[in-house]
């Protein structure tokens, strides 16, 4: 349900931006996923419900039975990230959740960093959480060790709210909290359509 009119939430859109389209997981992803995905690079700094050593059918199975089911009951929604330039080649995956302190997660392959291509689709997806979805805050912890992932944040306006410890791939790691809220997030839209390019 969203918070503002109290309907079911919309399913999982195409989004796009300058350069990505991002499309609604599906099935079908499943195996150039397990082809891309198991890479230390990429899972490091993932949760520790990520199995490692990533099993023959991990990308199955969290298709199927984890993603799929969830994006169908309105409590995710997961995009495959793929560049206009190539649009049948996957290069990461970005999702939301309506989860108590854990909103957003992505990962992208490391071939594609450092070109802004995270920050672009972390636009659209959180633009999608409070405009359409009508969320009032996003929050997204974070391993303080994954700077790529903490200047993306500091770049959208988040803050730190809260710092402690947690779980990923690479083991127990101090973690930050980071949060922007909807009105946060608004001003900072109108800020950077107003001001001269």
């Amino acid at each position: 349900m969203t918070p503002e009119t109290g309907t079911s939430a919309p399913a999982t859109p195409v989004l796009e931006t300058k350069r990505l389209h991002l499309r609604p997981l599906e099935l079908a992803d499943a195996e150039v996923l397990q082809t891309c995905f198991p890479q230390w690079e990429v899972v490091k700094y993932l949760g520790s419900h990520v199995p490692w050593p990533y099993p023959a059918d991990g990308a199955l199975t969290y298709v199927r039975d984890i993603a799929l089911p969830a994006m169908r009951a309105g409590t995710e929604w997961n995009w495959t990230i793929r560049p206009k330039s190539d649009p049948g080649t996957l290069i990461g995956v970005i999702g939301l959740m309506n989860q108590p302190d854990n909103n957003r997660g992505f990962w992208l392959l490391p071939e594609w960093r450092a070109q802004g291509m995270m920050s672009e689709a972390v636009e659209a997806v959180t633009d999608f959480w409070f405009e359409i979805l009508g969320q009032p805050v996003l929050r997204v912890p974070k391993a303080v060790a994954n700077a790529g992932s903490r200047r993306i944040s500091e770049r959208t306006s988040m803050r730190v709210i809260a710092t402690g410890e947690k779980d990923y791939v690479s083991g127990r790691l101090p973690m930050e909290l980071w949060e922007i809220t909807r009105e946060e997030w608004r001003a900072r839209r109108r800020a950077a359509t107003s001001s001269p390019s």
